[in-house]
């Protein structure tokens, strides 16, 4: 089944005639995703890939009703004012694929998106997939990646790097298993879905069995989803990877929120938080698939 996407979601695209919008939506369409419109400013009447395009949201659901989600693929400084229309039409599932977003504007949206009861994916995030359902974003294409790293399955997936998304996948499917949903958090310093947001919607899917996750340093995500495991909210197994380890204090690495500032967000205080609650955390990340194989092989003998 996986979260937040599936085979009948309703999809909108938010600077589809631009070249990376028309890219991002030929991918969806690849992947199986019920990409019903666009919206460019000045550009309805036109067609990409056959996905008619509006001024705006409010044209669109006039000629082809609601829609379940959308992909924001505007400028930053443009992103705002795409996340609040996208608030106003009622969607309810926003993948803000934008970088760079100024920092006063992602937490206007992101106050205003959880205000609202929007699930927003983002700011910076490459996006989500479920396999042989539906994407938002690049992932689950083209066909001969998706044959190696995106086979449907029962394993979630949540990653706070885009690239190692991909990657995270592929380790999970060598060893045997495939993907439920598999989700990029983001980039940008603050996020609107954090990693212990996303748990409990793997723990109430039926067709998860587990989730594997990489993480970096900066930010407290890992301890909260800790405190989350500790008070029984999820219960699967959670095999993980903590990127960063060993690096001092003040020192950025990777993304914008990487960085340690007072003795929080360590790698090292992560993980400790990890294994306490009860997860497993593996030294390398090639190490997640195979020691999900050992836990879940081992619970089917038990």
């Amino acid at each position: 089944m996986g979260i937040l996407i599936g085979r009948d979601t309703r999809v909108l695209v938010q600077g589809i005639t631009g070249r990376f919008g028309s890219f991002v939506t030929r991918n969806m369409l690849d992947v199986g995703t019920r990409v019903v419109a666009g919206v460019t400013p000045g550009r309805r009447g036109e067609q990409v890939w056959g996905v008619p395009v509006f001024n705006t949201i409010r044209e669109a659901q006039e000629e082809h009703g609601n829609f379940d989600a959308t992909v924001v693929l505007v400028p930053g400084p443009d992103a705002k004012k795409a996340v609040l229309e996208a608030i106003d039409g009622g969607i309810e599932t926003i993948l803000m694929e934008v970088e760079r977003v100024p920092l006063h504007d992602a937490l206007e949206v992101i106050a205003f998106t959880r205000k609202s009861g929007v699930r927003l994916i983002g700011p910076g995030s490459a996006g989500l997939v479920s396999p042989g359902k539906a994407s938002l974003g690049i992932f689950g294409s083209p066909e001969e990646l998706a044959r190696v790293a995106f086979i449907p399955g029962r394993i979630g997936v949540i990653s706070r790097s885009g690239g190692q998304t991909s990657t995270l996948c592929w380790n999970v499917c060598k060893a045997g298993f495939g993907i439920s949903t598999a989700i990029n958090l983001g980039s940008e310093p603050i996020l609107g879905t954090t990693f212990p947001e996303l748990l409990p919607l793997f723990q109430e899917d039926s067709e998860t069995d587990g989730v594997a996750y990489f993480g970096e340093i900066g930010t407290v995500m890992e301890e909260e989803a800790a405190e989350l495991i500790r008070e029984g909210r999820y219960t699967k197994p959670l095999v993980a990877y903590i990127a960063g380890r060993g690096l001092a204090e003040g020192i950025r690495f990777s993304h914008a929120s990487a960085i340690i500032e007072g003795g929080k967000g360590t790698a090292e205080s992560k993980v400790a938080a990890l294994r306490e609650a009860g997860a497993h955390v593996v030294d390398k990340p090639e190490d997640i698939g195979p020691t999900l194989a050992n836990i879940l092989r081992a619970g089917d003998r038990g």
